[in-house]
């Protein structure tokens, strides 16, 4: 099984590409950028817990990763339902997401449980 690190650097990857083939229109410019911001600091907090100074500053890098990926589900959904193509890849990339963020979950509540 792939790493969650890696897996979520391989998400933001595939998001920034879908991205390439969505429509230039202005409309979805703030869309857009929500979705690559929140996208992308999901493995980012993930990547930063591993520096972090307590496993209470840990488990912090995690729930800012989860709040993250729920955020980057609103914006994948209001794609999905608001722009007509690539539907079916729009559906993988958000599958993908709520895996990611119940693997977060979990880990957050294994670490809780043993403080």
């Amino acid at each position: 099984m792939m790493q969650l690190k890696q897996r979520c650097y391989k998400f933001s990857v595939e998001i920034i590409n879908f991205i390439g083939l969505i429509s230039d229109k202005k409309i979805y410019f703030s869309i857009i950028d929500q979705l690559i911001r929140s996208s992308t600091s999901v493995g980012a907090n993930i990547v930063e817990a591993r520096a972090s100074s307590s496993k209470k500053d840990f488990i912090r890098f995690y729930e800012i990763a989860l709040k993250s990926s729920n955020e980057t589900g609103y914006w994948i959904s209001l794609i999905k339902d608001t722009f007509l193509q690539n539907n079916e890849r729009i559906s993988e990339l958000k599958s993908e997401n709520e895996e990611i963020s119940k693997i977060i979950a979990a880990s957050i509540l294994t670490m809780k449980k043993n403080l």
